[in-house]
């Protein structure tokens, strides 16, 4: 009855078996579209539809859409689906990370069980409560491909995250009680729209299993979703090919057969390359040995504008964090701050003596449950070749994401090292890290060291 937890649902169709078998792929921008609303607990592990795990998304807030469209027709098709007439909104994982802004409807007084061959809301009727018209912007994570009414016989069903149904919000409120008592079976309209307030660019992780003959990458944090990635090898530029129908996840080539540095460039829900072409160079982390373990390995990029560079990367890293937060902060970090912070850092640094480094630590911003906080390194009156950090969480706080650095925890104790790219600071410079933590945000003094 459910892919994972529960659906409840609402449909703008009043007998499932009346609906046309038509393919439905909402561009960016079309006017809002209605149709049924159910709820699902979290991705699947270690990935969702779409080929992240739940921790990588740019959003705490995410939906499923239909992979088949195919009323009255409950029968299972292989995926990628190849006939187009039965292609749902999911579009075989081409509308993966893109964002959809949904907008809740009347509520259902009847029976909603997705029962096959049975009308939504039977022996009921729609109505409107003080719900009505709460809004949240939401992102493609997931595919729906049950083989309920739900799931099949509404080609603008959506599936939402469980946990987002009370972040809907009324002028900037979150609605906070929707769910469970007011939820029960409601009507929402929805569309594709660019992802909010985007900064920094894209992300890049190497899935559990990648290596050498066998790179399969993710890509995500995307102004406008994913469409394809090519990959340069032997001095052409070649297609990749997409990983199933997880639609953010593509298995690429080295710049040679079986090689470990790669060159990418991506194209986006427009079939456009995004940043004017830019190309992505990067490696096979040294986290990974000869093959991946982890689900997802970040990796850090350089770029050059539209021209691949076969002998390698020259310029810094410029790959933003490697996950958002986990929790839902009112406007979750898209990218790792590139100065040092406006308000007041918790420790103040001191002038740093010659050839020694301070440090202090700022939260960036907080929320239910988690916090952004960044690091500021600053060298003294000598330059300074490599740094590291110290500082002790006091209240069971625990790192899940850390950038422009490593790191490593003994107990409550944190010891974060500069990355390659920024170890080295001239007199009186400063550089900056930061790291996303889950609990409540409390001031820290931090250590710095040079050796």
């Amino acid at each position: 009855m459910a892919r994972r937890g529960f659906r409840w649902l609402a449909t703008a169709a009043a007998v499932a078996a009346a609906l046309v078998l038509m393919s439905f792929q909402a561009p960016a921008g079309a006017d809002p579209v209605t149709g049924n609303a159910t709820y699902f607990d979290a991705l699947g592990s270690p990935y969702g539809g779409c080929g992240l795990p739940q921790a990588q998304l740019d959003s705490p807030d995410f939906v499923a859409l239909n992979v088949y469209n195919t009323p009255g027709d409950y029968n299972f098709y292989p995926r990628p689906v190849t006939d187009a007439s039965k292609t749902g909104q999911w579009n075989n994982g081409l509308n993966c990370g893109r964002f959809v802004q949904v907008s809740i409807g009347d509520y259902c007084t009847g029976v909603n069980d997705g029962a096959t061959n049975q009308p939504f809301c039977r022996n009921g009727s729609w109505v409107a409560d003080q719900y009505n018209n709460a809004t949240l912007t939401m992102i493609v994570a997931d595919s729906c491909g049950d083989s309920n009414a739900w799931c099949r016989d509404d080609p603008y069903h959506l599936d939402l995250a469980k946990d987002s149904l009370n972040r809907f919000a009324r002028s900037g409120t979150p609605v906070g009680d929707m769910y469970p008592n007011h939820w029960n079976n409601r009507h929402i309209s929805w569309q594709f729209v660019p992802a909010p307030s985007y900064a920094g660019d894209i992300k890049v992780g190497f899935l559990q299993g990648a290596q050498a003959y066998w790179p399969a990458i993710a890509v995500s944090h995307l102004a406008n979703g994913i469409h394809g990635v090519e990959y340069y090898q032997v001095g052409a530029w070649q297609p990749a090919k997409m990983n199933s129908d997880m639609g953010q996840s593509y298995i690429i080539g080295g710049l040679t057969s079986g090689a470990t540095s790669f060159q990418i460039r991506v194209r986006d829900a427009g079939d456009q390359l995004i940043n004017g072409g830019r190309v992505y160079s990067f490696s096979l982390p040294a986290a990974c040995g000869s093959t991946c373990s982890q689900p997802y390995t970040a990796t850090t990029y350089t770029t050059s504008n539209g021209t691949a560079s076969p002998s390698g990367p020259t310029s810094p890293p410029t790959s933003p964090p490697t996950s958002p937060p986990t929790s839902p902060p009112t406007s979750p970090p898209t990218s790792p701050p590139t100065s040092p912070p406006t308000s007041p850092p918790t420790s103040s640094p001191t002038a740093a003596p010659s050839g020694a480094c301070t440090a202090a630590s700022s939260v960036a911003s907080s929320w239910n449950g988690g916090f952004q906080a960044t690091v500021t390194v600053k060298a003294g009156s000598s330059p300074v070749s490599a740094w590291t950090t110290r500082w002790t969480f006091t209240n069971g706080e625990q790192i899940t994401q850390l950038w422009n650095g490593t790191y490593s925890v003994a107990g409550a104790t944190v010891t974060a090292h500069n990355a390659s790219y920024n170890g080295s600071l001239a007199a009186n410079a400063s550089t900056t890290f930061g790291y996303t933590a889950t609990g409540t945000p409390a001031a820290v003094t931090v250590t710095c060291t040079s050796p």
